[in-house]
């Protein structure tokens, strides 16, 4: 990365993190928002598309982790899709901050109107780390408005997302969730209803012995609904309580 580069302004509560396995620099708040592991999963379990004609749109973008994440690994055109506007912004410094200008565009908008911007059935992958919890009148939500509606679905819910998904995939496009393994059975039930079949699963495990707390899904548009593979499970740590020798990986490379 060039020297003269000027880095993009930083509020007062935010500081610039790096992936190192990427050599990728990111935006973060801890008042905001910063990326989870569920980020660096979801980047490393999807496929992006390869062509320099391919198109692969984030929904639910967040601060831009996920798009960031997978942007070596495409030649084509990424598009972020946030509704939160202190969000978008952090997403659109970091893609400056990154010299990604020509390859990530991030729009500021609801994902439930999104088509108006990008064509329906023209894009090749769709990547989703969507807010985790039902919306439930009762339920107890982060008094931090940006991280309640990050992790509740407050302004967006499961099926707008998947229904939104659908309709921006071309026929057999790729789209990849990343989500709580207690919601699967809904991310299923959904899928199949807006026409995507699920073709892979790998769930994550904080470590032996223990439940696994995240599910990673790919389906394809209009593919059949049989052939799904369950991968092997992942251990976020290992028996000594360090990272497993697959996520160090994923965080700092070789």
């Amino acid at each position: 990365m060039g020297d003269y580069l000027v880095t993009p302004e930083l509020r007062s509560d935010e500081r610039i993190d790096q992936l190192y396995s990427q050599d990728i620099k990111i935006i973060q708040s801890p008042s905001v928002f910063s990326f989870s592991l569920d980020a660096v999963l979801l980047a490393n379990f999807a496929k992006a598309p390869a062509k320099k004609s391919g198109l692969l749109v984030d929904l639910c973008a967040g601060n831009g982790a996920v798009s960031l994440f997978m942007a070596h690994k495409t030649k084509g055109s990424i598009a972020m899709v946030e509704l939160q506007e202190r969000l978008a912004d952090m997403a659109a410094r970091s893609v400056q901050l990154n010299q990604l200008d020509n390859q990530i565009t991030v729009y500021q908008q609801d994902l439930a109107t999104i088509t108006e911007k990008i064509a329906k059935d023209s894009v090749d992958v769709v990547v989703c780390n969507p807010p985790y919890f039902a919306d439930q009148p009762a339920s107890k939500k982060n008094p931090n408005e940006y991280l309640a509606i990050a992790r509740h679905e407050i302004k967006t819910n499961l099926e707008t997302v998947i229904k939104v998904s659908s309709d921006l995939l071309k026929m057999n496009g790729k789209a990849y969730f990343v989500h709580r393994p207690d919601r699967f059975l809904d991310l299923a039930a959904l899928m199949a209803k807006h026409r995507l079949a699920i073709k892979r699963v790998q769930f994550v495990y904080p470590k032996a012995g223990r439940e696994a707390n995240i599910v990673l899904v790919e389906a394809i548009k209009d593919g059949q609904r049989t052939g799904m593979k369950v991968m092997p499970g992942l251990m976020t740590y290992d028996e000594t309580g360090e990272y497993s020798k697959p996520i160090k990986k994923m965080l700092y490379g070789n």
